[in-house]
């Protein structure tokens, strides 16, 4: 639990120490964990692509998916949530789930929740959490191609976990539902290319995305979810801290 003890971070009831996890892909819908708490918000320096290939859950060695991964960029803002988690189950429980079978790596990067609440303890400063990145290193390594043919991939694509499409499209529903107004111009694009593809073969979306996930309450100490600002597109991206590789 070094990560946890280098956030600084507790869990009020427990005492024991806890680590804050990024998700910014499959985490934000499905995050297969448990966790105290979860919170919307973004890190700087980063743009989300789906240069990531994937075997194991939305594809096959024969026709790899296509995944989220974090793409550096000086002007870059990417939108996502933070689970509050303690003990050592969700971090194994990730590195299995992110590492081992989805080729990620770890890293530690600032969060800026989207909204401050100090009946909540959370102060609106920025703070540590852990993210899985995937790299030009691993083995499923896609990188930069055409949109296009990354949103043809992935409206052919299926995996031991769903198919393909799934992912994509309940990655952008959480941005509308959760973040509704936050910018990402590559997310709603590559959707919309997938959703013109599926509709070619005369499919309906919703025969892709299997059964809904378990609701997830984000923001608890929200009383009325609000429609992001511009105030946090315009502040200076900062660089990334340091990589872990656990």
């Amino acid at each position: 639990m070094a990560a946890a003890a280098d956030n600084g971070d507790s869990n009020p009831i427990t005492g024991e120490p806890s680590v804050w996890i990024f998700g910014y892909g499959s985490l934000c819908w499905y995050p297969g964990f448990e966790y105290d708490k979860c919170i919307t918000g973004y890190i700087r320096g980063y743009v989300r692509r789906f240069w990531q290939g994937n075997t194991t859950h939305r594809g096959t060695k024969e026709k790899p998916g296509r995944v989220a991964t974090l793409i550096e960029d000086n002007n870059g803002i990417t939108w996502g949530c933070a689970f509050r988690v303690t003990g050592s189950l969700a971090l194994d429980y990730l590195r299995q789930r992110e590492c081992t079978l989805g080729g990620y790596a770890t890293d530690y990067i600032k969060f800026y929740p989207r909204v401050a609440s100090e009946h909540s303890g959370l102060s609106g400063e920025a703070f540590l959490a852990l993210v899985y990145v995937a790299t030009p290193k691993n083995d499923h390594w896609i990188g930069e191609e055409p949109m296009v043919e990354t949103a043809r991939q992935i409206a052919e694509c299926t995996g031991p976990s769903g198919h393909n499409v799934e992912y994509l499209i309940r990655l952008a529903l959480f941005m509308r539902e959760e973040l509704p107004g936050a910018p990402d111009e590559y997310l709603f694009e590559l959707e919309g290319l997938v959703r013109r593809f599926v509709a070619e073969t005369n499919t309906a979306i919703c025969s892709l995305l299997g059964s809904a996930p378990r609701r997830i309450r984000r923001d608890s100490h929200e009383e009325i979810r609000r429609h992001v600002s511009f105030e946090y597109t315009s502040r200076v991206p900062e660089k990334k801290l340091r990589c872990l590789n656990i």
